[in-house]
């Protein structure tokens, strides 16, 4: 008897220890899917820099915002033409300020596109930029006289063709580091990706469809969608960013090698590359070069591709891209 009465007494308590096993483990369960969830969540920030915007989606626990900022900050302190604390402003206006790490490292690599591309990409083109009108808006055109003395004098400088890419290039390193291995960084339209987006696939750019006189509804309109998997792409064109005057149309991008603005087919650039500093500089170089003469820069560099837009002897729109570039019409 006595045996049976502590059995009694046994049977409850071992049913109580197996439900709260099962309880902690169910629990347990739940917190870790919990966790998981959270981990594979992805994040969306936004923000400005550089005069423009840009958005960063990734996967990670929780936002890593105040990096990413904090990156930016660097670079635009470098680099920036809005910020007048930037080194490069302090340069513009005579004076001798330290030049960082970061800052020889860009400017390095500037002279290395400048020197691949003949000269068609030089930080030193601000002044016939904002003598043509691009910069301060001038009212008058520069004289021949004034162009071939602007040529001569190159006494500024201007990164905005290579400082997006570049700080798209940075914020990559700081998700890095943060053991981010999902994300895509688009500052003004350069973009560098890795891994896979939201719906776990490769990621998907769009390149929008020149058009010099389209609606602003129509602004997003679409040539091709670029598939981006682990690399950076960077776009230049020209058909929406021009004037005219006088009956002639007059396009943004500038040839520092002649110092009048470009005349050509070529109307979209796009480029991708392991850097996006990179990307950025070539795609200004090819719109200064032109059709036939980017296609022999690239043959020069397998690690670049690119999708060229231009207008063909009929005036229709055309592309070109690299043979083994990835992407689908919209």
């Amino acid at each position: 008897m006595k045996n049976k009465k502590s059995l009694y007494w046994q049977v409850p308590l071992l049913v109580f220890l197996i439900v709260g096993t099962f309880y902690i483990a169910r629990q347990n369960r739940n917190e870790r899917l919990a966790a998981e969830q959270q981990q594979n969540a992805y994040q969306h920030d936004k923000g400005e820099v550089f005069g423009t915007f840009y958005t960063v989606t990734y996967q990670a626990p929780s936002s890593l915002k105040s990096s990413i900022d904090e990156a930016l900050a660097h670079v635009d302190g470098e680099f920036s033409m809005f910020n007048e604390h930037s080194t490069v402003a302090a340069i513009n206006r005579g004076e001798d300020p330290l030049r960082s790490s970061m800052f020889e490292e860009v400017y390095r690599l500037a002279q290395q596109v400048t020197a691949d591309t003949d000269g068609a990409f030089d930080i030193t083109v601000a002044p016939l930029v904002n003598a043509w009108g691009f910069g301060f808006k001038n009212e008058q055109l520069p004289t021949a006289a004034q162009v071939d003395s602007l040529l001569k004098i190159r006494n500024q400088m201007d990164f905005s063709a290579i400082a997006k890419g570049y700080g798209c290039d940075m914020v990559a390193r700081c998700l890095e580091e943060h053991g981010v291995t999902n994300y895509m960084v688009e500052i003004g339209g350069e973009v560098v990706t890795r891994g896979q987006n939201p719906q776990q696939q490769q990621w998907k750019i769009g390149v929008s469809k020149p058009s010099e006189d389209a609606l602003p509804q129509d602004a997003n309109e679409l040539q091709a969608i670029l598939t981006v998997s682990d690399a950076a792409m960077a776009t230049s064109g020209n058909y929406r960013n021009f004037y005219y005057k006088g009956g002639r149309k007059y396009a943004h991008t500038i040839d520092p090698r002649t110092g009048y603005p470009v005349q050509h087919e070529l109307l979209s650039a796009t480029v991708l590359a392991p850097r996006c500093a990179v990307a950025d500089a070539y795609a200004t170089a090819f719109m200064v070069l032109g059709l036939d003469s980017a296609r022999q820069v690239l043959q020069r560099h397998p690690e670049m591709q690119a999708y060229l837009i231009y207008t063909d002897a009929e005036g229709r729109l055309t592309e070109w891209h690299s043979p083994s570039l990835q992407f689908t019409n919209p």
